[in-house]
């Protein structure tokens, strides 16, 4: 390396450090501030060479995130909630903490005096260590404590500081401990009922988890039901796969949907394959129908198999007093999104194949292959499950992993009565 280079090299950390000294300065007094410079410079957080290259890679190598293997509700839930209750209580008896400022999103590589703010915030909840110490630049730490606080609140794990993560950062130590004290109560009452295999479908996080011994086999994302149509808490048994299913219109989506969908789009039902049948079973055609009325409910309407039907190509039956179920859908691209609160209660099932081939494990003549045959053949087919599996339709809004890792979701439905703000209403 030439002698220019290398001073070059030197001025550059100089002036990193001189950074550092001045956002130290601002927040630390006297003693305080001397102690942190010295055991804490940016050189520590950018790697040995002092490079930034290399300092912004390492953090995203080494960030812990929630693990994929806990599952929400088992036996051991109330403990870890908890755990998690007095370590909150602990964050409330030292102040909390204080808001972040909101930004035009912040990413790695900007220095911002936001991130000040930033930083403590992801200190006092663990997303962040001590020693990342303080300074203006958002480097690699920050961003792998951003990206490891939005995995735990549902939230796209980009690492990016938007206003739909400043949001819930904002969410007051007061409110969140009323939240886990909340759902400590709400999963007391059935965390000790729980067979050895069963599937979880968490309302508010919009995730489905198969789970044995314990242990998630696996995990879906799901699309549940709309605030004004919402997902029902219950619990019920599978008992069945349905291939190909025909999908019947509930009375409650003729009246709020069909019915103002074929005054505005006569050819809608004949579009989407959707049949009428009177009492006796007769087929009426769409023009034999008052639409102007509430005629409509009078009669079945029933949607063919194939690729428009709105059940997709699978239905998981699981008799229920609400009539509600799981299915796969052919709107796939709504599980792309955060907030996937789009149906009217019952609950779509992202990789259904995969779900279905665990809830038949048991059920002989129905490995993976058959499942795929089953699917590709375009025919009607009902598959029972040689012992039924329960499931869980749950409202959790916070809970804690056994390795201390605390989650929180939006309270969608306003079940929590904390009167909330949901992330969702934030601008993305």
């Amino acid at each position: 390396m030439s002698r220019n280079s290398n001073k070059a090299g030197v001025t550059r950390r100089e002036a990193v450090t001189g950074l550092a000294g001045v956002a130290l300065s601002a927040i630390l007094p006297g003693a305080a501030f001397a102690q942190a410079q010295q055991q804490q410079s940016p050189l520590s957080l950018l790697g040995s060479s002092g490079e930034w290259g290399h300092g912004f890679d390492s953090a995203s190598r080494t960030i812990a995130m929630p693990s994929s293997r806990f599952a929400t509700l088992t036996s051991g839930t109330v403990q870890s909630l908890e755990r998690a209750v007095g370590e909150y209580s602990q964050i409330v008896q030292r102040g909390g903490w204080r808001t972040v400022p909101e930004s035009d999103r912040l990413r790695v590589g900007m220095q911002h005096r936001s991130v000040l703010a930033l930083r403590e915030r992801l200190i006092a909840t663990g997303d962040l260590d001590r020693s990342a110490g303080v300074s203006e630049v958002f480097d690699s730490y920050v961003e792998a404590a951003v990206r490891r606080f939005q995995a735990r609140n549902g939230i796209t794990a980009d690492g990016v500081l938007r206003e739909s993560t400043a949001a819930a950062m904002n969410v007051s130590a007061q409110i969140r401990l009323r939240q886990l004290e909340a759902n400590v109560v709400r999963v007391r009452a059935m965390s000790d009922k729980l067979a050895d295999r069963y599937a979880v479908v968490n309302i508010p996080a919009a995730h489905l988890e198969c789970v044995e011994g314990g242990t998630v086999a696996s995990r879906h994302t799901t699309i549940v039901g709309k605030p004004d149509r919402a997902s029902p808490v219950l619990q019920a048994r599978i008992v069945e796969v349905n291939f190909h299913p025909f999908w019947t219109v509930p009375v409650s989506i003729i009246r709020r949907d069909l019915i103002p969908k074929m005054q505005e789009e006569p050819d809608y039902l004949t579009k989407n394959k959707i049949r009428i049948y009177d009492k006796r079973g007769r087929e009426l055609q769409p023009e034999q129908v008052n639409w102007q009325s509430d005629e409509a409910v009078d009669y079945m309407f029933r949607q063919d198999p194939g690729e428009l039907n709105s059940m997709g190509t699978i239905r998981v039956n699981m008799p229920n007093s609400d009539a509600v179920y799981m299915h796969d859908t052919p709107s796939k691209n709504l599980f792309g999104e955060d907030q996937r609160f789009h149906s009217s209660g019952c609950v779509r099932v992202q990789n259904i194949r995969d779900y279905v081939v665990w809830l038949l494990k048991d059920t002989p003549g129905m490995s993976r292959v058959v499942v795929d045959g089953h699917i590709k053949s375009g025919e009607r087919f009902d598959a029972k499950l040689v012992r039924p599996v329960p499931v869980y339709w749950v409202y959790v809004t916070a809970w804690a992993n056994p390795d201390g890792v605390v989650q929180f979701r939006d309270d969608v439905y306003g079940h929590d009565g904390l009167g909330i703000r949901p992330v969702a209403v934030a601008p993305t």
